[in-house]
């Protein structure tokens, strides 16, 4: 956790999604960031985004460090992923999936839904910087 604060002190720029755009890692991290009574110093330098990969603003030079979603990350270009946030502090996203009573075809959305928590599906789940189901 304190190089996490550190880091986030250090930093000239840190960008991460706008809380006021409704977007959940931003009121999560702004929340944070309170808790962690960093919230006056990193706001001072914030680069909120709207929306979007926030980790592009690393790229453009907009920002020195940026805080998002490890899938939001990866994809960015030469960005490189630090590291997780400290599990103390960690926030995950769970989405689930479920068959309708009335869907038409329920075998077949059973074993879309099947296939999704498979083997196959972890590993390209993890390869994109999520956690599969365990």
């Amino acid at each position: 956790m304190e190089q996490f604060r550190q880091a986030l002190l250090s930093a000239g720029r840190v960008a991460y999604i706008d809380p006021a755009s409704g977007g959940s890692s931003g009121i999560y991290l702004d929340a944070l960031f309170a808790r962690m009574g960093v919230a006056d110093a990193v706001r001072g330098k914030a680069v909120l985004v709207k929306g979007g990969l926030v980790a592009e603003k690393l790229v453009t030079g907009e920002a020195d460090l940026a805080v998002h979603q490890i899938s939001e990350i990866l994809p960015v270009e030469g960005a490189t992923l630090v590291g997780p946030l400290p599990e103390a502090v960690q926030n995950y996203t769970t989405y689930a999936g479920a068959v309708s009573g009335r869907a038409l075809h329920p075998q077949a959305a059973q074993a879309f839904l099947d296939s999704l928590a498979g083997e196959a599906a972890a590993a390209i789940l993890q390869a994109k910087g999520m956690v599969p189901a365990r």
